[in-house]
C-alpha cells in the first residue's frame, strides 16, 4: 500500500516570527498603559487641612448649650466630602452644620468668632448687618460691618463637598449635654473627617456667658 503524503503546510518561520513580535508589542503596550494608570491614580491624594477650630460652651446654662466652628480646606488632588464632625464620641448631625463655602481667602484666615447666646438655631446669635434671616448663622469675623466679609449659612442637609483648593467655614451646634459649663477650660478633641481623611483636633473649650 502506498502512503499518501499530507499536503498541509506549516507556517513559515518568517510569519511565525512576525506574529510573535506583534503579540509581544501588544502585550507590552498593555502592561505600560496599565502601569501608567496605576501610577496616575496612586499619585492623586485625598487631603484636608483643618484650622482655627473653636468650641464654646454656655457658662451657666444647665442644658449644656454648646457650639463649635472650624475652617476646612481641600489640600489634595481629589474632590472630598466632609462627612463627620464628632466630639466625645457624639456625632454632630448634618442639620446642625452651618457651612459657608463662598468665603474668600482673607476671610477664611480670620478668627472664627462667637457673638453671643441668642437668636439663630437654638443658641448662637448672628450679626444683623450680615443677614436678616433668623434661620441663618451670620458672623462678621472682623467686625467691619461689610456684608461681603460675612460668614453666613443655613442648616445643612448632608456632607460638604470641596473641590481641590477650595475652602469652607462650618459652624456647628453640639447636642445639648455633650459639654457642660464644668468643661470650660478643659482640653478635648474634635474629630473632623472627609471619608478616611482627617485627624482629631485638640482644642481648649471656651466658656461664654
Amino acid at each position: 500500500m502506498t502512503t499518501k503524503l499530507s499536503k498541509n503546510r506549516a507556517l513559515s518561520t518568517v510569519l511565525t516570527t512576525v506574529i510573535i513580535l506583534v503579540a509581544s508589542v501588544v502585550l507590552g503596550s498593555g502592561v505600560v498603559l496599565y502601569g501608567a494608570s496605576l501610577f496616575q491614580g496612586g499619585t492623586q491624594q485625598e487631603s484636608i487641612s483643618v484650622s482655627n477650630v473653636k468650641v464654646w460652651v454656655h457658662a451657666t446654662d444647665s442644658n449644656g448649650l454648646a457650639w463649635g466652628a472650624a475652617g476646612i480646606r481641600n489640600t489634595g488632588d481629589k474632590v472630598v466630602s466632609v462627612d463627620k464632625i464628632q466630639i466625645r464620641g457624639t456625632d454632630v448631625p448634618f442639620t446642625r452644620w452651618y457651612t459657608d463655602t463662598t468665603v474668600t481667602a482673607s476671610v477664611f484666615q480670620l478668627a472664627l468668632n462667637h457673638t453671643g447666646w441668642s437668636g439663630v438655631a437654638g443658641g448662637i446669635s448672628k450679626t444683623d448687618s450680615c443677614s436678616s434671616n433668623t434661620e441663618t448663622v451670620a458672623i462678621d469675623p472682623d467686625t467691619s460691618g461689610s456684608v461681603t466679609e460675612c460668614i453666613a449659612a443655613n442648616a445643612g442637609t448632608g456632607p460638604v463637598s470641596l473641590t481641590p483648593g477650595s475652602s469652607a467655614v462650618i459652624y456647628f451646634k453640639l447636642t445639648n449635654g455633650t459639654l457642660t459649663s464644668l468643661d470650660s477650660g478643659l482640653n478635648t478633641s474634635v474629630n473632623i473627617f472627609a471619608g478616611k481623611t482627617g485627624a482629631p483636633q485638640s482644642i481648649t473649650i471656651q466658656g461664654k456667658s
